[in-house]
């Protein structure tokens, strides 16, 4: 079962237009039940071919929205958190994958796990 954004938001970085979306996933277990929670952050530059998944996949002291944490929140037990729905949250996550390598014109998708950056964006983010 997937929901996500039904259009992708513009950010503007450097005259260059990125487009960006959200999406959350999981596994239906029946009787109301889900289990394997996931955010997805999608970024790409307009035109481009490449695409970028930031996938936040809920597990021990990883906060993914699941019916009691709001649409695009992720966090830690520690109550740190982040809003996947921010643009300034975004503009963090898309600057640390430019200069981790990320090329936006790669026709491959390339997924980041977004907990191995997630400490570098609350800090980019001043939280």
């Amino acid at each position: 079962m997937a929901r996500s954004e039904k259009k992708a938001r513009r950010l503007v970085v450097g005259g260059e237009t990125f487009l960006w979306s959200l999406s959350h996933t999981h596994s239906e277990l029946g009787n109301g039940r889900y289990e394997g929670c996931r955010e997805t952050l999608i970024i790409r530059a307009f035109q481009a071919r490449g695409r970028l998944h930031i996938v936040f996949r809920g597990g021990p002291d990883r906060l993914v929205p699941d019916g009691f944490m709001p649409s695009g929140a992720v966090g830690t037990d520690l109550g740190r958190t982040l809003n996947l729905h921010e643009p300034g949250t975004v503009r963090a996550f898309l600057d640390l994958a430019v200069h981790q390598g990320w090329c936006a014109d790669d026709p491959v998708v390339e997924e980041l796990d977004g907990w191995s950056v997630f400490d570098e964006v609350l800090a980019l983010r001043g939280a």
